[in-house]
């Protein structure tokens, strides 16, 4: 289970999700490490039906810190700002957004 905090994805065990050796390249594997604070490390939540301005205010789940029931994307703070995206089911990579919608 994560929690988005300020720009972190952290884990049950205060691990943040981080893109793997901090390199911006197309399918690069996402892990989870302990905070450092590099940008690697660091990610815009971006609700699809905002996108590209800012979420406004709504409903918002204290626990989670989500818009409940929004799609969303994750987005690296890295210099191309990949997507997080999920391949074969079990891998997290960052890749370029190719027109998905949530």
């Amino acid at each position: 289970m994560f929690r988005y905090q300020d720009v972190y994805f952290v884990n049950d065990h205060g691990k943040v999700m981080e893109v793997s050796g901090s390199i911006d390249s197309e399918n690069r594997n996402i892990e989870m490490n302990a905070k450092t604070g590099k940008i690697s490390q660091q990610w815009d939540l971006i609700y699809v039906d905002k996108y590209p301005e800012e979420p406004k205010k709504g409903e918002l789940n204290k626990d989670f810190g989500l818009y409940v029931e929004r799609d969303f994307n994750v987005v690296s703070d890295l210099p191309k700002h990949r997507y997080l995206e999920i391949i074969n089911n079990r891998n997290m990579v960052i890749k370029t957004p190719n027109g998905n919608k949530g």
